[in-house]
């Protein structure tokens, strides 16, 4: 009687331990939608870019340093250049400056879900980042007389007089400061127009200039356009090129994107270096100090001729210089850049075409130093880490009118110096952002997991159980029959 009892109790247990392990992976799998739900809603919440949001205090002012790296272009053989011979080029750097240190100014809230800002503009001279002073001395290009002659071609004579008289030529020796920011040009001084700044530099004027104003969206009505650029200087598009698409203002200032970001996506940023909208592509999936980001890469389309990319038809200006839009890997910035013929590609003339490269000797470019990425935290949108890398360049052209250009080889599309703008999280942030973002989100996550495997087990264990207890039962009746 006993015996019986107690294996009625004991297969009442199994049958209760299968139940309740059915349950327990049930509730698990629920969880996970449920899960999937809250933190969307979560994110959906903290990602809005207004005062008291964790976006809102990243957007304004970045946790993670922004630097600016420079590398210098030092022209080996000036006198051989001005003769006719080949340029020979040798890349110094880094030097590096501290960027975007000061947060966001003007910062208003609009009624149309939108809000404007201005950007400071200064740099600080890094010298433990670089690999001298700022005051290094470097053989360079001379911009100012490069370039003026294609900006006034009917006073090539009166361009030559002021060159001679400032005892100027096309090539300089200049302090890596002088010619970042700007120094008092000699040869400027000497052209008789009255609107003529005789300050010049790369990127002259940029200390304590402001950038702007931006509109942005800020994602409150619509999750997916928030940090979208609406409008930029009071405009929705651009005028400087040739067709709408290419003057389209699409995407971010690439500091933050929409959350929940998808890799089939393109990934849309508006550079005001480049005076128009890029866009990456997703590359790959990596770990970034224990966060899962994905990486998306700017790729060689971007700056690729209109043969090789019709929708560039629109970018190409200058017939001559890119042989009538065949020409790749090169953006011509005379309409944004008071035209000055600036012309824009990536370091080293990377996925240019190779009448470029042909033309300077000492480049070597290199995809893996010279291509342009951002790596974005997939959930929130986040840009954890990038690098944006550019190469300015300076168009010129030989004319007999103008005795240092007089006996070029051939016309140059000559670089000046290359960029790299870089942040990546730091420790502390990437620490914090795992803490506040990271973790919550996977909480459930693990809960359910744990819930799914402990009712799978724990149902598998019983089931198992119950199907033995009942194998013996019936092999016991069988065997107690009568023969």
């Amino acid at each position: 009687m006993g015996c019986k009892c107690s294996c009625r109790c004991s297969k009442s247990w199994l049958i209760a331990g299968t139940v309740i392990g059915g349950l327990f992976a049930v509730v698990g799998i629920v969880l996970f939608p449920v899960n999937n739900i809250l933190n969307h809603e979560a994110v959906t919440k903290t990602s809005v870019i207004e005062e008291g949001t964790a976006a809102f205090d990243n957007w304004v002012l970045p946790r993670s340093p922004v630097y600016r790296s420079f590398w210098i272009y030092h022209v080996r053989n000036p006198n051989d250049i001005i003769n006719g011979g080949k340029p020979e080029l040798q890349q110094k750097g880094p030097y590096t400056y501290l960027v975007r240190r000061i947060p966001k100014l003007g910062i208003t809230q609009h009624e149309n879900f939108t809000m404007s800002y201005l950007q400071y503009n200064d740099a600080i001279f890094q010298r433990h980042m670089s690999v001298g002073s700022e005051e290094d001395t470097h053989t360079v290009l001379n911009v100012a007389v490069a370039s003026t002659p294609d900006m006034f071609p009917d006073y090539h004579e009166m361009l030559n007089t002021a060159i001679t008289n400032s005892s100027s030529s096309l090539f300089q020796v200049r302090t890596v400061k002088e010619l970042l920011w700007g120094y008092n040009d000699p040869f400027l001084e000497q052209i008789p127009f009255p609107d003529i700044d005789t300050t010049t530099g790369v990127f002259y004027p940029y200390n304590g200039t402001l950038d702007g104003p931006y509109n942005v969206y800020n994602g409150k009505d619509d999750i997916s356009k928030v940090a979208v650029i609406e409008r930029y200087k009071g405009e929705r598009s651009l005028s400087y090129w040739n067709g709408d698409n290419c003057n389209m203002i699409n995407g971010t200032d690439a500091f933050l994107f929409s959350p929940f970001n998808k890799k089939k996506n393109h990934l849309f940023f508006f550079s005001p270096d480049a005076c128009r909208s890029l866009y990456g592509v997703f590359e790959k999936e990596y770990d970034l100090k224990g966060i899962k980001m994905n990486r998306f890469v700017v790729p060689k389309e971007v700056f690729a001729s209109s043969a090789e990319n019709s929708d560039n038809h629109c970018f190409c200006k200058d017939m001559k210089v890119t042989r009538n839009c065949t020409a790749d890997g090169i953006l011509e910035l005379r309409a944004c850049r008071d035209r000055k013929p600036i012309f824009l590609s990536l370091p080293h003339f990377l996925y240019g075409s190779q009448f470029l490269l042909d033309a300077v000797g000492g480049l070597k470019p290199n995809e893996y130093e010279h291509r342009s990425y951002i790596d974005v935290e997939p959930v929130t949108g986040n840009a954890l880490h990038y690098a944006k890398r550019l190469q300015i360049n300076v168009m010129f052209q030989q004319t007999n009118k103008i005795d240092v250009m007089s006996k070029l080889q051939s016309g140059f599309v000559f670089p000046v110096l290359w960029l790299n703008e870089t942040s990546l999280i730091t420790d502390d942030a990437a620490k914090d952002f795992k803490a506040i973002v990271i973790n919550p989100m996977r909480t459930i996550e693990i809960v359910a997991i744990q819930f799914v495997c402990v009712g799978c087990i724990m149902f598998l264990a019983c089931s198992i159980a119950l199907c033995v207890k009942g194998s013996k039962k019936e092999k016991g009746k069988a065997e107690g029959k009568p023969a």
